[in-house]
């Protein structure tokens, strides 16, 4: 009498990964195929006789070594890509924080305040409209030192979106929120934090998601004239200084790539903090 031996089914694997992949999948092949346009595009004007931009072969070929290690440090500012986009982004956090922290402030302050936004919008407007290099020379004038007018570039960039739309947001608040806020007898604190602060706070990460890629666009605009300074900005200049075009290319997709990661971050914690009717 034979015996049936019960196979054991193996065990099924998690899914949930690949069920997300195929997904997205749709999503990703228009990017990619736009993507390999490009490059197909680029490569073969790179071809042209009289061509002084390398194509992306030849970029590839030049700056193998900054690719394949990103994390050299030979001292000074002699370091590798990684360390070069960390002291920027390190920049980037510093004076980003202060133009949130002072930007929100102020905005609320002019939202509730119809006589502080009469008096302050001119000078806002004016200011706002100054590009992020005009600062440096004065920065550097006033500071003396590189750090510091790096940091004040930043905020002076970062600083307007965050204002004017925090500014906008309390302003908009429905007019029935206030009405109910009289009626319940809300104490200032209450009013600020139960009605303010989550009606405006759309308005607020609009002017945050602004700000983080203006405040990134500003320290690669300080460090190129800011001299003897580690951050991509000064790579930049030096690789130009150099006639190392390769590196310079390389270093613009990864100024790119980064912005688009400071993107969707605040993408990110935007959808973590906002309420789903909000979003």
């Amino acid at each position: 009498m034979t015996v049936a031996q019960r196979r054991t089914a193996p065990p099924k694997l998690d899914n949930s990964f690949i069920s997300r992949l195929q997904k997205q999948f749709p999503e990703l092949i228009p990017p990619i195929i736009a993507i390999a346009i490009f490059l197909a595009i680029w490569q073969l004007f790179s071809w042209t006789p009289g061509a002084t931009l390398p194509g992306p072969i030849k970029v590839v070929q030049d700056t193998w070594i900054l690719i394949l290690y990103p994390f050299y440090d030979k001292g000074g500012i002699d370091k590798g890509l990684f360390w070069q986009i960390w002291a920027s982004l390190q920049r980037v956090a510093i004076g980003y924080s202060l133009a949130a922290v002072v930007g929100i402030g102020l905005g609320i302050v002019i939202g509730v305040n119809k006589t502080m936004s009469k008096a302050l919008d001119p000078l806002f407007q004016l200011l706002r409209t100054v590009p992020p290099l005009a600062w440096v020379p004065i920065s550097l004038a006033a500071l003396r030192q590189n750090e510091p007018a790096a940091l004040f570039v930043i905020f002076i960039t970062a600083i307007w979106p965050i204002l004017i739309n925090t500014a906008v947001g309390v302003k908009e608040i429905p007019q029935d929120y206030n009405n109910v806020a009289k009626v319940l007898q809300l104490s200032k604190k209450d009013y600020f934090l139960n009605i303010l602060i989550p009606a405006a706070l759309p308005y607020i990460f609009t002017g945050l998601r602004i700000a983080i890629g203006l405040a990134w666009l500003a320290i690669i605009a300080a460090e190129i004239v800011m001299s003897g300074i580690v951050g991509i900005g000064f790579f930049i200049w030096d690789a130009y200084q150099n006639n190392y075009i390769s590196e310079i290319i390389l270093a613009l997709v990864y100024i790119g790539g980064v912005g688009l990661i400071l993107d969707k971050l605040m993408v990110w914690i935007q959808n973590l903090i906002l309420p789903t009717e909000q979003k």
